[in-house]
């Protein structure tokens, strides 16, 4: 065939794609009206789990590489939720932060998002209900948990509904172009964590502000003569500010695990993790019983972290995150026993784990 006619084949398929697409609208909105009616969440992570996986088992006979079917299908998902209930988003912002492209990158272009001034924000606008689901920050691969967001689960009743890892890439934006020029660097603390090595060889001499968000730094760095940020390249563009370094972080697998807030928890799907918060005895052996009954029941624990209680001194709580749904027999049963150990504990949430649609 020559260009006009593979041209026209496109045109041909490009037609029945646009059919099929506004079939399976119709049978969205019915599944909307039902969700409704009978008190479901909008969205169902354990069904767009289910989605994923049959992408990647379909996608390994395709031309279409596996990320970019993906990222099609997270669209149309997008503008299938909005089409069920015009979702509003809550995160971390302003706009241009990290947390916001891991939201985009879940939920993709078709929802509302709305940018929050702190994680405590983030929180209380799901918990009061002027948003549908938040996204936080947990952990990061190189500097660790995010201990205010750890804290904010002791007292919410919010659940952790789902999870995104996300590539992180710092890099370095002024309107200074030497940078021997540079005498403030603005940044979030944890992300001056991640970029040590490299400020300490190029820029020792410039002082390093902290900022609310990344975003906030480029914005301080646009406005302040003698100023830099370091940020997303988002950040860059959404504040005019030409990039004098790239992917500036100590190491180059630099992932942050975020987590989706909602008001309920998933049905169980074949690959889900859960996350729950301990607080044991003050007794000798007191953290070795608590843990007896993961090894005994054979759950793999993949975190555990410890929090001071800010009750007590020395009390401490502990997230703890294992394999297995919570509504499964095994983890059922594991957390019955471990519950006769310890002075409290609370399940946080359980959820497709991440890993498995990576």
């Amino acid at each position: 065939m020559d260009l006009n006619q593979l041209r026209k084949k496109i045109d041909e398929l490009d037609l029945k794609i646009i059919d099929l697409l506004n079939k399976r609208t119709s049978f969205v909105c019915e599944v909307g009206k039902q969700k409704t009616e009978s008190g479901k969440a909008i969205y169902a992570p354990e069904r767009e789990s289910e989605i994923y996986q049959k992408i990647d088992r379909l996608a390994a006979d395709g031309a279409l590489p596996k990320d970019s079917l993906k990222a099609i299908y997270r669209e149309i998902m997008s503008a299938s939720l909005a089409l069920e209930k015009p979702l509003i988003i809550a995160y971390l912002g302003p706009e241009a932060t990290f947390t916001h492209l891991a939201s985009l990158s879940k939920f993709g272009s078709s929802v509302r998002y709305q940018p929050c001034v702190s994680i405590n924000e983030v929180f209380r606008e799901v918990e009061q209900g002027r948003a549908d689901y938040g996204v936080i920050p947990i952990e990061n691969s190189i500097e660790g948990a995010v201990s205010h967001t750890l804290d904010m689960f002791i007292d919410s009743e919010l659940k952790i509904c789902s999870e995104i890892f996300f590539a992180i890439s710092q890099n370095l934006m002024s309107n200074v172009a030497d940078l021997k020029q540079i005498k403030r660097v603005y940044s979030k603390a944890e992300v001056f964590g991640q970029c040590r090595l490299w400020l300490e060889s190029h820029l020792h001499h410039a002082e390093l502000m902290e900022a609310s968000s990344t975003a906030a730094a480029a914005q301080r760095a646009a406005k302040e003569d003698g100023a830099a940020a370091i940020g997303s390249k988002l950040a860059a563009t959404l504040y005019n500010l030409p990039l004098l370094a790239e992917e500036i972080q100590d190491f180059s697998k630099n992932v942050t695990r975020f987590l989706v807030i909602a008001r309920q928890i998933p049905k169980p799907t074949q690959h889900d993790k859960t996350s729950i918060l301990v607080s044991i005895r003050d007794k000798v052996g007191a953290l070795y019983e608590m843990l007896l009954p993961i090894k005994k029941n054979k759950v793999n624990m993949t975190k555990i972290e410890s929090r001071p209680s800010k009750k007590k001194a020395w009390d401490y709580y502990f997230y703890i995150d294992f394999e297995g749904h919570a509504e499964t027999p095994r983890v059922r049963k594991m957390l019955a026993e471990m519950e006769k150990k310890v002075k409290f504990i609370k399940v946080l949430g359980s959820y497709p784990s991440c890993r498995t649609l990576a």
